[in-house]
């Protein structure tokens, strides 16, 4: 019965966590490193031919691409934050949350005929998460300094 010991157990759910987080930084700092030299390999070769005119929609697929490697940059920057705190840390949860909501605006295609639904779904969540971002800012700033 010794395994089935509170402090035991959750000894080995917090080793498991830390484990699992460590897995997750290592693919998520693969994948950041995939999606970079990918993207890397796009800017070349939208530079080096007029296959991809740049302002003719190449541009925002590529702003796309940057936002979606900025993106996992912040999933990881997530992960380590947990790792490190055991927490949630709410402001970069939100900020990786704004990111992935502007860069869907961004690539939007504007030739769809439902757009209007989108856009207004879109500026609901980015408004919703800039004030949930702005709160949480307000309610740390009005925090006494050593409670952080």
């Amino acid at each position: 019965m010794r395994l089935l010991d509170d402090r035991l157990f959750l000894a080995g759910v917090s080793r498991f966590e830390r484990v699992l987080a460590r897995v997750l930084i290592l693919a998520v700092g693969v994948l950041s490193i995939a999606a970079t030299v990918d993207l890397l390999r796009h800017l070349l070769a939208a530079a080096s031919s007029d296959a991809t005119p740049l302002f003719n929609g190449g541009l925002i697929g590529l702003l796309g691409d940057v936002l979606t490697v900025l993106i996992a940059l912040e999933v990881l920057q997530n992960i380590t934050a947990y790792l490190l705190d055991h927490s949630v840390q709410l402001e970069l949860v939100l900020g990786t949350a704004l990111t992935a909501v502007a860069r869907k605006i961004i690539v939007l295609p504007t030739d769809k005929g439902e757009l209007s639904q989108s856009v207004i779904a879109l500026g609901l969540s980015a408004l919703a998460l800039s004030a949930a971002y702005w709160l949480i800012r307000k309610a740390r700033k009005g925090k006494p300094s050593g409670s952080d």
